[in-house]
């Protein structure tokens, strides 16, 4: 038997079919085996432990969730988004009509992006922050505690309006009987009646004979809140404050950033009892009309987004500006001025908003600012900038008018000489602007000066939108000397004051007696 079978026996024989059979077609058939390795050999297979069992059902959920996912999605745009859907015919109509009017939204994205999938994201994104922006976390002890808003009791000097108003207001500088000239300034947006001439001295003030009157505007500091203020109803409170206060004569008006509408008002309304007029980084209406596109782009590229939502906002929802401010500069708490008014600021702005004595009279203009604690002047302030002035800078331009209009001017003017007479703003304008100012672009200033031709414009190279108007004294120098010229000092003039209690103010009627030594 072994004969037949041979050396092998059928169990290796077997194996060789299964592993390798060997078989070559040169020649004879050639049978060979291959030894198995020996089970010590084979390596041992290792356990699955219960971390990898989780793990690995957890990819298959996640796999199964992600397809059922994508067949939602398929369902959904087979069925509910194509045109013949029930959804799509009720909802398609205002649904359009409502993309059609938030398009101007698209304007704030970049060219290379699509809103269809820009704006999800962006509303995605907004919600997140204000998630983590209301999610309370533990202060890093790190980081320097944050120094809380102070009300101080009332200390200003008010005057009654006509319409049963007190105006607040603060005097600096000589008396009102030995002014040689006297100036007036509305503040700007988040300031008070405190700010004037940000750290002008007072030996200065003397040296021109200037006497400095601020005052709040309505609803800032301690002035009453009016009821339907315009640029109109500033300016007949600027009048009313001069005539109050003893300035018999013209006086000059001081406008810095977006106080200067206030400015630009008083020279359209009261022209007559304005001598002049001094204004840092004028602000206009970005929304001006009469702006070229290219002035209006240099102005808008020159602010941050925040700033230009803001702007939007102003025109659009003013509203929503409440939540914004309560948030910021009504939440109780100081912060830097360039973080409650979104600013982009340089070098010189800098390192001036890091001084100390600067962010002494920064908490505390602030802090006279908001003590009504109400967001509706505020808001007043935003629109009035942004909104139709009911005038335009070049009405303010020196100009003949004559009377032409009507059948009895022309008759008139067959036999006679036509009466004419000039129009606009008679006195000095002067501008200073700081090549470096992000806040107030250059911009609008190439375009006051543009509208503006009689104007005088002061470029100021690498100074920024604070450096050259805050705490300079050679600056307010050179100020005062371009404006008045060289110091000739107070007036020598008697004056007799009478104070005259009504309810509760004190209100002072100067009556002043010339004697001049001129």
């Amino acid at each position: 038997m072994e004969e037949v079978r041979g050396a092998n026996t059928w169990t290796e024989e077997l194996a060789s079919l299964v592993e390798d059979t060997g078989i070559h077609y040169a020649g004879e058939p050639e049978i060979s085996a291959r030894p198995r390795k020996s089970v010590k050999d084979e390596p041992e297979l290792e356990k699955e432990n219960l971390k990898d069992q989780v793990t690995a059902f957890l990819k298959s959920w996640g796999e199964m969730l992600l397809e059922l996912g994508k067949g939602c999605k398929d369902i959904l745009q087979q069925t509910v988004v194509t045109e013949d859907s029930f959804v799509v015919q009720k909802l398609g109509g205002p649904v359009a009509k409502v993309s059609g009017r938030l398009r101007f939204l698209n304007d704030f994205l970049p060219e290379d992006r699509d809103p269809i999938h820009a704006w999800p994201v962006v509303f995605f994104v907004f919600i997140l922050a204000l998630c983590v922006l209301s999610f309370n976390t533990n202060q890093d002890n790190s980081v320097p505690p944050v120094k809380k808003v102070r009300i101080h009791p009332p200390s200003a000097s008010r005057i009654l309006l006509p319409d049963g108003r007190h105006l607040a207001f603060h005097e600096l500088g000589v008396p009102a009987g030995r002014a040689r000239y006297s100036l007036i300034a509305p503040h700007s947006f988040l300031s008070s009646r405190l700010a004037g001439i940000p750290g002008v001295r007072t030996s200065l003030l003397e040296d021109f004979g200037v006497r400095l009157v601020t005052f709040d505007l309505p609803g800032f500091g301690e002035s009453d809140p009016h009821p339907s203020r315009n640029l109109n109803s500033s300016a007949l409170d600027m009048l009313h404050l001069a005539n109050a206060v003893g300035v018999s004569d013209k006086f000059w008006v001081v406008g810095y950033s977006s106080g200067s509408m206030h400015a630009w008002a008083a020279l359209r309304y009261i022209p007559n009892r304005v001598a002049g007029a001094a204004m840092f980084a004028p602000m206009i209406n970005p929304y001006e009309p009469s702006m070229t596109k290219e002035e209006m782009r240099r102005t808008w590229e020159e602010w941050l987004p925040r700033r230009r939502f803001m702007y939007f906002l102003a025109r659009q929802f003013p509203k929503l500006l409440s939540f914004s401010y309560r948030q910021s500069f009504l939440s109780g708490k100081h912060g830097r001025i360039d973080k409650w008014m979104p600013l982009s600021l340089k070098k010189k702005d800098e390192v001036l908003i890091e001084d100390p004595i600067f962010e002494e009279y920064w908490h505390r203009d602030v802090e006279e600012s908001i003590r009504q604690g109400n967001t509706k002047p505020f808001i007043e302030e935003a629109v009035l900038q942004v909104s139709n002035w009911g005038f335009r800078l070049a009405d303010l331009q020196v100009r003949k008018e004559c009377q032409r209009r009507g059948f009895l001017p022309w008759l008139r003017a067959m036999y006679s000489q036509e009466e004419c007479e000039l129009a606009g703003f008679l006195g000095p304008i002067h501008v200073w602007q700081g090549m470096d100012d992000q806040v107030v672009p250059p911009s609008i200033t190439d375009y006051i000066s543009r509208v503006l031709p009689a104007a005088v414009v002061h470029k100021l190279p690498y100074e920024g939108h604070f450096s050259y108007f805050f705490f300079c004294d050679d600056c307010h120098l050179q100020i005062f000397s371009t404006l008045f010229g060289s110091p000739q000092g107070p007036l020598e003039q008697k004056t007799e004051m009478v104070e005259t209690p009504s309810e509760g103010d004190t209100e002072k009627a100067y009556s002043v007696t010339n004697s001049s030594s001129e």
